[in-house]
C-alpha cells in the first residue's frame, strides 16, 4: 500500500475506533492536530526558494506550498503502560508539485516504568533539536527551521524503534533517547536515498528556562535511481579515472551527523541556537558545518525575532587533478559541480503574534546570500550563482 493511502487508512481506522470507544466507553482515544497556512514569495524569478525534499518552490509569485501543511494525530491508550499513536501529515514533498499525504508516525509505546519506555514502529528520528516538532509551526518561534541546518539530513522518520529514559531531579529533567531503524527518502529528481540502518541518539537537559541538547546519528546509506550521478560515475570509470571514482561511491556509504543546541525562555528573552557537522564517505554527499542563532523578545502577545544561519563545506569543492581544458573538460566540470554543496547565509527578521489561544500569525523576511553556486535554491537559471535574494512569508500556525 502506498504511503498516502496508508496514512489515510490508518487515521480512518483510528477515527472509527475513537467513535466506537466513545460510544461504548471502551478504549480512550485522543485526536489532535496542527497545521500552517502560509504564502511565500521572493523578489527573484531566477531561482526558487523551497524547503527540504521539495522539487519546486516560490519565486515572485506567492505560493502556498512551501510553508503550508496539515497534520492529524491519534493516540489509543490500551492501558497505563501500552498505547498506540499514528500521525498523518499532508504537505508538499517528494517528487511532484502537489500536496500529498504521508504516514509520519505509527508506533506502539510500552511504558516499562516511570523512567523507561520503548516505542516500536514508525518513529521520528531525533536528529535535530526540534525534530519532533519541526513540522508543527505553532510550537516554534520562527516561521520555519533554518535551511542552513535543517537540510543536512533529509530523513524525518524511520521504521524501527527506540528507547527513552527520563529522570527528574530538582528543577531539572534529563532525557536520553536511542533509536534505530531504516527508511527511504524520495528526493527531487525522481531518485531516492535509502538508510539501512540509521542510528540516532540524543541527550537533553531541561533546567529552568534553559534546554541543552547533544545529538549523534550515524547511518549506512545509498543513492539509487539517480541517472545523472550513475552516468557520471560510470563515465569516469570507463575513462580509467579510478582515483576519482574511489571518492564517489553511490552505495554502502557511511555517514555521521553530530549536533549541539541550546534554547531558552528567560524574562521574556527567547533564544535558540544549533551547531551541526555532517561527514560521509562520498564526496557526492559533502562534509558540512552549519549553524544558526535566533533571538527574540516577548512583548505581551508579540514576539519580534532575528535569526542568522550559515553553512560551509568542509570537504574539498573540486578535484584539482582533473583537467580544465581539452576533451575531458566537460566531464571535469560535471564532476566538480556534483561535489559542491550549496553554500549560503541567511539573515531573517520576523514577528509572531499569538492572537488566539491556539493560533499564531507570523510574518518573516529572509535575506539569503548564496556563495560559489546557487545555495539551496532550486531550478536556478544561468547567472543566478552568487545572488542575494529576499524571501517573504506570512502565515497562521494553529493546533487543535
Amino acid at each position: 500500500m502506498k504511503q498516502p493511502a496508508l496514512a489515510i487508512t490508518t487515521l480512518a481506522v483510528l477515527g472509527t475506533l475513537a467513535f466506537n470507544s466513545h460510544a461504548q466507553e471502551g478504549i480512550p482515544i485522543t485526536v489532535s492536530g496542527f497545521g500552517t497556512g502560509a504564502l511565500t514569495m521572493t523578489n527573484s524569478d531566477q531561482a526558487e526558494f523551497n524547503r527540504v525534499n521539495q522539487t519546486s518552490g516560490a519565486g515572485k509569485d506567492a505560493r502556498a506550498g512551501v510553508d503550508s501543511n496539515l497534520g492529524i494525530q491519534a493516540t489509543a491508550k490500551l492501558s497505563d503502560t501500552i498505547s498506540f499513536t499514528a500521525q498523518g501529515l499532508v504537505r508538499k514533498n517528494g517528487n511532484n508539485d502537489q500536496f500529498g499525504a504521508e504516514l509520519a508516525w505509527a508506533f506502539a509505546k510500552f511504558k516499562l516504568n516511570d523512567e523507561f519506555s520503548i516505542r516500536v514502529g514508525r518513529i521520528g528520528l531525533p536528529v535535530y533539536m526540534i525534530s519532533d516538532v519541526r513540522n508543527v509551526g505553532y510550537a516554534n518561534t520562527m516561521l520555519r527551521p533554518p535551511n542552513e541546518v535543517y537540510r543536512q539530513v533529509t530523513a524525518d522518520n524511520a521504521d524501527g524503534g527506540d528507547i527513552i529514559y527520563q529522570h527528574s531531579f530538582g528543577d531539572s529533567t534529563l532525557t536520553a533517547q536511542a533509536a534505530i531503524g531504516r527508511t527511504k527518502v524520495r528526493s527531487p529528481g525522481n531518485y531516492y536515498v535509502e538508510f539501512k540502518p540509521v542510528i540516532s541518539t540524543q541527550v537533553s537537559l531541561e533546567n529552568g528556562p534553559f534546554t541543552y541538547r547533544l545529538g549523534h546519528s550515524r547511518a549506512t546509506f545509498g543513492i539509487y535511481d539517480n541517472a545523472s550521478l550513475t552516468t557520471l560515475v560510470n563515465t569516469a570509470k570507463s575513462l580509467g579515472l579510478n582515483n576519482v571514482v574511489a571518492e564517489l561511491p553511490l552505495t554502502d556509504i557511511k555517514g555521521t551527523f553530530n549536533s549541539a543546541g541550546i534554547s531558552m525562555d528567560y524574562n521574556n528573552i527567547i533564544g535558540q541556537a544549533e551547531y551541526a557537522k555532517r561527514k560521509t564517505d562520498t564526496r557526492l554527499v559533502q562534509d558540512t558545518s552549519s549553524w544558526y542563532i535566533m533571538l527574540g523578545y516577548r512583548y505581551g502577545k508579540f514576539v519580534p525575532y532575528y535569526m542568522h544561519g550559515d553553512v560551509k563545506q568542509d570537504s574539498r569543492r573540486s578535484f584539482e587533478t582533473l583537467p580544465t581544458t581539452g576533451p575531458l573538460a566537460p566531464l571535469s566540470a560535471a564532476v566538480n559541480g556534483a561535489i559542491k554543496s550549496g553554500l549560503q547565509s541567511t539573515n531573517a527578521i520576523g514577528l509572531r503574534w499569538d492572537f488566539y489561544k491556539s493560533a499564531a500569525f507570523k510574518i518573516q523576511m529572509d535575506r539569503i546570500k548564496t556563495r560559489d553556486g546557487s545555495g539551496y535554491f532550486v531550478n536556478a537559471k544561468p547567472g543566478f550563482a552568487g545572488s542575494t535574494v529576499n524571501v517573504y512569508a506570512a502565515g497562521i500556525d494553529f493546533v487543535f
